[in-house]
């Protein structure tokens, strides 16, 4: 059994991995850095798990461009993890990277069963099949945490096979073989489906980062103690103890891309809620700028630009949005920035300062959409709505 995973990042880099415990894997990527790391056997990822397999599986795993249609050849399977960013403009997920693989696929090796695992808009597979006239085509999302994607790829919540005959159950039974999970909940059925299971998944996660934001928010007016409060309403077990660490917004890679592409499959569907759970991200955002301005200061330090703490890239980081309305509403505002991620002298015009204490010491005020225990010292100067110091 040959698989080809098409895309290295975090749900590439994870299934790839996963099967290589029981099958021949091979990655490709059209990043030169990502493909040169992987066969230095290191991983280009921040994720404990996946560093390690690499520590301990040397040369396990192998990587080439995917540049010609040839790296396609001879393979079993071929999961495809690129990504798909959304396009204002048009108003939908752009698919393109998906569709230059599937025509070197279809050239060359149309006998190949392919997996799609990257996020794509309601209807994408049936479309993508009938105008390829290729019929071996499986959606299959996958549910990862950036900086646990591995342990979530051996642990998974369900699975969700967007195939309900033998198609689907040979994509089912590769994976069975490598996860760690026993007594594994499997669901199986059309594509428009789990598509859909996808993109609701996400939303409702953005929706309940939402509300716990609006809390932050009403407490804020009002000088209520949001922590009493958030504490009480998840006492109640319909509600959880989780997910309920109030932030600047819901940001990273996932969450603003889907719940826009899903609010893109309403149209002209009668909707409330959806259109509301894109829209309160803004008003959050808006809501944290001027709370931010009303401070009257001259030094904003921002802390960190990644939105998680053991995450290792700030892709549309809500913090980002922060410094760009700051600058939109007040040009006189001097901003500093500390993140050891980056090692330039200056982001986007702004000052780097990766001495922590040299940092305090230059900011009045210190913005922190997740507050580092190292900053507890210096409580007083920080604008956070961290509660819980967990990126939940």
């Amino acid at each position: 059994m040959k698989i080809l995973v098409v895309g290295i990042g975090y749900v590439g880099l994870a299934n790839a991995i996963l099967l290589s415990r029981q099958y021949d894997v091979l990655l490709a990527d059209i990043d030169e850095n990502k493909v040169k790391c992987v066969n230095n056997n290191k991983s280009p990822i921040n994720d404990e798990l996946i560093e390690k397999f690499f520590r301990e599986n040397p040369d396990k795993l192998k990587a080439v461009l995917a540049d010609t249609s040839q790296v396609y050849k001879d393979f079993d399977y071929i999961i495809i993890a690129v990504s798909t960013n959304y396009n204002d403009t048009i108003d939908f997920f752009d698919t393109k990277n998906i569709e230059d693989i599937l025509k070197k696929i279809k050239n060359i090796n149309s006998n190949a069963i392919v997996i799609i695992k990257s996020t794509i808009p309601i209807g994408y597979t049936k479309r993508i099949k009938k105008e390829f006239k290729f019929d071996n085509i499986v959606f299959s999302p996958e549910f990862l945490r950036e900086g646990s994607a591995l342990y979530d790829c051996l642990n998974p919540s369900r699975m969700i096979i967007g195939d309900k005959g033998n198609l689907g159950k040979q994509v089912a039974e590769l994976f069975y073989k490598s996860i760690q999970k026993k007594n594994l909940k499997t669901f199986f059925m059309d594509s428009d489906e789990a598509e859909s299971v996808k993109l609701f998944s996400n939303t409702y996660l953005a929706m309940r980062i939402s509300f716990f934001n609006e809390i932050d928010t009403y407490a804020k007016n009002y000088n209520l103690n949001v922590l009493d409060i958030i504490n009480g309403v998840c006492a109640d077990p319909r509600i959880g103890d989780y997910y309920n660490n109030p932030s600047f917004g819901y940001g990273d890679y996932c969450l603003p891309k889907d719940t826009k592409q899903l609010l893109a499959n309403f149209k002209n569907i009668p909707n409330s809620l959806i259109k509301a759970i894109v829209e309160s991200n803004e008003v959050r955002k808006k809501f944290i700028s001027n709370s931010i301005l009303s401070r009257n200061v001259k030094n904003i330090g921002i802390f960190r630009l990644i939105m998680k703490n053991n995450s290792d890239n700030f892709r549309n980081s809500v913090i980002l949005d922060i410094i760009n309305y700051l600058k939109k509403y007040n040009n006189d505002l001097n901003f500093i920035i500390h993140e050891p991620l980056l090692k330039d002298d200056k982001f986007q015009g702004i000052k780097i300062e990766n001495n922590l204490n040299s940092f305090i010491e230059k900011s009045d005020l210190i913005v922190a959409n997740r507050i580092s225990r190292e900053l507890i010292k210096v409580k007083s100067k920080i604008f956070s709505s961290d509660l819980f110091l967990t990126d939940l």
